[in-house]
């Protein structure tokens, strides 16, 4: 689990979060107060810092939606441009060492984050799936478009119910039910690879690039290595690089971390150990928004979920009440009963329109990011002279 100094459990978050503001006033100074030569990256942490304190402070309803989630993204990918105009207005610093060595560590971190994306955007795929099976119930279920439900209905319901559960079981055990189905961003849609499922104990991959044993956890985990603070004399080394890469890797990371906790992933889980900066300006949300996504894990009735993204505990929420509805269910219906179901299919209706109208924005923006944080590996590595490396 991602620890930190100011991190208990005991903690309700109402408190810990008065505390954790304290943090920003606390910190006496940072790293770009070193000796630095690279303009405007006062300016880049300050920007890391407005645009995440606006996800860390948004009210439960709106955390680890899908819209907040897209709303990461943008943060990331804003973050990331910013990096990649720092690279290119600093240049001539890159080639020496050790800012080449930390440079092409940061890339060598955003080629394992790819295999981290393609999950994720099969944790959307899954997601979709779902929703076929929910529109099945609400179409054999919905009074409003049908005079009466007889018994066959029910029986049609209560089969879709039946697959989703098993699907979404089979997620929670293995990290995704599109093992067969691996695609990446950088394939062509019409030329889906097919694999056979893996057997043992093994989880299965989810990208071309990687093998059955893959584990989003586990790939986490080795991005995080390692990950610590540039101490003074980097800093000093570096005119400032070591500070800039070191930020922005230490982002790429998060956000991988959120996206893992919160989408239907291979191996999934927020079990990943980093530390938050304490020193660094931008510090302040991100130990915010850890000790949410930690909290939600925590919940009785998140522990055993595909993923901490709210629209997946509506998902599960409405398909436990319609699952107990359809099984109690005697005919013929009684009025009561009607109205009970009226409401369930209501609610599952509102969730399917969250997840559609959601859903391949996300997607869009998955592909996006992935795309730009392998043009910006591109045209690092060729501001390092290394344009002809994998």
């Amino acid at each position: 689990m991602p620890s930190s100094d100011n991190h208990s459990s005991a903690i309700p978050f109402a408190s810990f979060r008065r505390s954790i503001m304290t943090i920003r006033t606390d910190q006496i100074h940072s790293e770009s107060s070193q000796d630095s030569n690279i303009q405007n990256l006062d300016s880049f942490q300050r920007q890391i810092f407005a645009r995440f304190h606006d996800l860390s402070t948004v009210n439960a309803t709106e955390f680890l939606s899908i819209s907040w989630i897209h709303k990461l993204l943008d943060s990331f990918t804003l973050t990331q441009e910013d990096f990649r105009t720092l690279l290119s207005e600093n240049k001539t610093l890159l080639p020496k060492p050790p800012s080449d060595r930390l440079v092409t560590e940061y890339f060598d971190r955003a080629i394992k984050a790819m295999d981290i994306f393609n999950s994720a955007r099969d944790g959307v795929e899954t997601i979709r799936l779902w929703e076929k099976h929910l529109e099945i119930v609400i179409t054999a279920l919905d009074f409003t478009k049908q005079k009466t439900i007889t018994e066959g209905h029910f029986r049609r319901a209560r089969k879709s119910l039946m697959d989703l559960a098993l699907l979404m079981l089979d997620d929670r055990e293995t990290g995704s039910v599109f093992s067969n189905r691996n695609r990446s961003f950088g394939r062509n849609k019409g030329k889906d690879h097919q694999r056979a499922p893996s057997s043992g104990g093994h989880s299965r991959s989810l990208s071309w690039s990687v093998s059955n044993s893959w584990s989003a956890s586990k790939q986490l985990q080795s991005i995080a290595n390692n990950l610590i603070p540039p101490r003074a004399n980097e800093i000093a080394s570096t005119n400032g690089i070591a500070t800039l890469v070191f930020s922005m890797s230490f982002i790429l990371m998060f956000v991988l971390w959120v996206l893992v906790a919160a989408i239907p992933c291979q191996d999934r889980g927020v079990q990943v150990h980093f530390v938050i900066p304490r020193q660094s300006t931008w510090s302040t949300p991100f130990f915010l928004i850890q000790s949410r996504v930690v909290e939600e894990s925590k919940k009785r009735d998140r522990r055993n979920s595909s993923g901490l993204l709210k629209e997946i505990y509506e998902i599960e929420k409405c398909v436990n009440k319609m699952s107990d509805l359809v099984d109690s269910a005697q005919f013929p219906i009684s009025e009561g009963a009607k109205e009970e179901v009226r409401e369930s299919v209501s609610e599952l209706s509102s969730v399917c329109d969250v997840c559609k109208s959601g859903l391949d924005p996300l997607e869009r923006k998955l592909r996006e990011t992935f795309r730009k944080v392998m043009h910006c590996r591109t045209e690092g590595l060729e501001f390092l002279g290394k344009a002809t490396e994998p």
